[in-house]
C-alpha cells in the first residue's frame, strides 16, 4: 500500500511520454534528413524561462500600464520620455536572472553536432549565446548591448539595470540600450546574415514565434529548402506551408530530439 501514492505520478509521466509521439517522431526524421538547419525563433522560446512575451493572453500587451507597451517601446517615446520608457523597459524588459530552457540549450546542442547553422532570433534576452549558441542573428538587437549617445561608450546590461532613473554615461550622455524600437530599422548587417542563412538552410525549423511582427516575419520567405517544421503553442498569423506543424511549447518538444 505504500507505493499507492507514486502511482499517479507514475501514470502522468507516462501520458506525457506519449504525446506528441508521433509528431515528435516525425520531427526527428526530418531533422536526421537535414545537414542545415536554421532555426528562426521568438518569444515563445522564452518564455519557459520566465521572460513574458508581449502577444499571448497573459503577455504584456494585454497588462495595464499609463502608456500602451507599442508607445512605449517607440523612438520617439524614448526621446521624448526617457524616465518613463526606462522604469517600464526596466521592469519588464529586462529579466537579468533568466536560464536557458531545453529549447535553447537543444539548438546549441545541435549547433556543436554541425547540423544547425544558424539562429535567427527576435528575442533580446541573449539566452541563445548563454546556452552555448554561437551563431545567431539578433533581428532586434539585445539587453546585454547598450552604448552612450553621445560618446558610444558601451555599458552592460547590469549597469542599466541597476542605474537609478535614465543611465548616464560618464561623460554625462544618456545611455541607449542596442535594442530595435518601434520606429527604428533593422542592422544591415544582421539582416545580411540572416537572410543568407535562411537562403542556404535545408532545413527551416520555426519556433515560438505568430508572424506577426514585421519585417522579421518576412524573413522566412527567403528559405528555398525542402523540409519546413513549426513549433508553436497558438497558430501562426503568416500562411506558410510547413510540412510538420506541432501546437505546443518548444522546450517541450525539443527536449525529446535526439542528437
Amino acid at each position: 500500500m505504500r507505493y499507492m501514492k507514486y502511482v499517479p505520478h507514475l501514470l502522468y509521466v507516462v501520458r506525457k511520454e506519449k504525446m506528441y509521439e508521433k509528431e515528435i517522431a516525425e520531427l526527428q526524421r526530418i531533422i536526421d534528413e537535414s545537414s542545415r538547419i536554421v532555426f528562426f525563433g521568438g518569444a515563445g522560446v522564452s518564455t519557459e524561462s520566465g521572460i513574458p512575451d508581449f502577444r499571448s493572453a497573459d503577455g504584456i500587451y494585454h497588462q495595464k500600464y499609463k502608456y500602451s507597451p507599442e508607445q512605449v517601446v517607440s523612438h520617439s517615446f524614448f526621446i521624448k520620455y526617457p524616465e518613463a520608457f526606462y522604469e517600464f523597459y526596466k521592469e519588464k524588459m529586462m529579466i537579468l536572472d533568466a536560464k536557458p530552457n531545453a529549447a535553447h540549450l537543444k539548438l546549441a546542442e545541435l549547433e556543436r553536432a554541425g547540423k544547425l547553422t544558424a539562429v535567427v532570433t527576435q528575442n533580446i534576452d541573449g539566452l541563445h549565446q548563454l546556452a552555448g549558441s554561437k551563431r545567431v542573428y539578433e533581428l532586434h538587437g539585445s539587453i546585454h548591448r547598450n552604448y552612450c549617445m553621445n560618446c558610444g561608450k558601451f555599458y552592460d546590461a547590469q549597469y542599466v539595470k541597476k542605474s537609478e532613473g535614465v543611465p548616464k554615461c560618464s561623460c554625462g550622455g544618456v545611455v541607449k540600450p542596442d535594442v530595435v524600437l518601434y520606429e527604428e530599422g533593422l542592422d544591415e548587417e544582421t539582416i545580411r546574415g540572416a537572410v543568407e542563412a535562411i537562403a542556404s538552410a535545408d532545413m527551416l525549423l520555426i519556433g515560438g514565434t505568430s508572424l506577426v511582427v514585421y519585417p522579421a516575419a518576412g524573413f522566412i520567405d527567403y528559405f528555398r529548402g525542402s523540409r519546413l517544421a513549426v513549433i508553436n503553442k497558438s497558430e501562426t498569423a503568416k500562411n506558410i506551408r510547413s510540412e510538420l506543424t506541432i501546437s505546443a511549447p518548444i522546450g517541450e518538444i525539443l527536449s525529446r530530439i535526439k542528437v
